[in-house]
């Protein structure tokens, strides 16, 4: 790669990414877990950042593993989501993964989280930032119609979908 090359994609917009997943009880209700780190909005959706170099369903996988001490069975991607930047936050993509668990007897970090619960869909908005409950309604919406991807911005969908 010659120093024009470098030079061009060393000045391309750095976008972050996270992947998190829809795990879903008997009954249909969502998992979420109680953060320590945001008592403004203490509920989130178990998942976090990408590391450098790590793809979507990796980064699931890994945070599945170290939020609730179990393994995560990535069953099928539901929701891309881009998030317009908010300074000092660089513009994102969120990926939700359908993730089912073998079982809820979670080893929760306790520098990162104290507790987890079993929500209603209809209640996400209750607990979760807007535009995240946005993201978890379309990605339960598509679990409950078998399956599928849809692409939203800003927890908004803007193609014909599921949604």
């Amino acid at each position: 790669m010659d120093q024009s090359d470098e030079d061009f994609f060393a000045n391309l917009p750095a976008t972050r990414g996270a992947a998190g997943g829809l795990i879903r009880s008997a009954s249909g209700d969502v998992l979420l877990v109680r953060r320590v780190y945001d008592p403004e909005r203490p509920w989130g959706v178990p998942g976090g950042i990408m590391e450098a170099e790590e793809s979507p369903v990796a980064a699931c996988r890994r945070e599945i593993a170290e939020e609730l001490g179990v393994t995560a069975h990535v069953r099928a991607p539901l929701v891309v989501d881009w998030v317009p930047p908010r300074p000092p936050r660089t513009a994102a993509y969120q990926w939700l993964f359908r993730v089912d668990v073998p079982h809820t007897d979670f080893r929760l970090p306790p520098d990162e989280l104290s507790g987890w619960e079993w929500v209603p869909p209809e209640r996400l908005f209750d607990y979760l930032a807007e535009g995240t409950a946005r993201r978890m309604r379309a990605a339960v919406s598509v679990d409950d119609h078998g399956g599928g991807l849809v692409y939203l911005e800003h927890g908004h969908a803007v193609l014909p979908g599921p949604t």
